[in-house]
């Protein structure tokens, strides 16, 4: 999802000087589970998902593709280790702008510190968006409050991730669509 506000223009307009460019294959990590996040990444193209891993399964709980940005937010605000890990879903192309570079331009003038500050409440507004998601028992409204937000989401992100992310099986994500068309 691309967030709006003029810090995130900011960001894209300093790129050419602060990010680093990389490109990713399917499968690949962006961040292991353990590392401590320094970047926030811009997706180019492709697609990339954030990742946590408990005993008994593989959850799904964001993505990011083209024109998205994306990191370990938790890790990259609190500077810890990283609960969760980020993997290429498919070949991506990203640039990574340390967190030292955003934080200089954050703190430039008062507007930009400002403007920093509504990004991050945009940020944890998602957040809490998701933690909505899960409590929601009905696979059907998992389901339609995600297109809400990201209506777009099945022309960038594989039917099997987008289940996992709703907390489903892809049979059942697959039905729940039937039903609606």
């Amino acid at each position: 999802m691309t967030a709006p506000g003029a810090f995130f223009q900011k960001l894209i307009t300093a790129m050419d000087s602060m990010a680093l460019e990389r490109t990713l294959d399917k499968g690949e990590l962006l961040l292991r589970e353990g590392e401590t996040e320094q970047h926030l990444y811009y997706i180019c193209s492709g697609a990339i998902r954030v990742c946590y891993l408990t005993d008994m399964e593989e959850l799904t709980i964001r993505f990011g593709y083209k024109g998205s940005f994306i990191n370990s937010l938790s890790s990259f605000l609190k500077n810890e280790p990283s609960e969760f890990y980020i993997e290429a879903i498919r070949k991506t192309e990203i640039k990574a702008i340390p967190k030292a570079d955003i934080m200089e331009l954050a703190h430039r003038d008062q507007q930009s510190l400002a403007e920093y500050t509504r990004l991050i409440e945009f940020l944890v507004t998602q957040q809490i968006d998701r933690e909505i998601d899960l409590l929601i028992s009905s696979p059907s409204e998992r389901l339609n409050r995600v297109l809400q937000r990201s209506p777009d989401v099945f022309q960038h992100i594989p039917l099997k991730y987008i289940a996992s992310y709703l907390r489903m099986k892809p049979e059942t994500l697959s039905r729940i669509r039937q039903a609606r068309d």
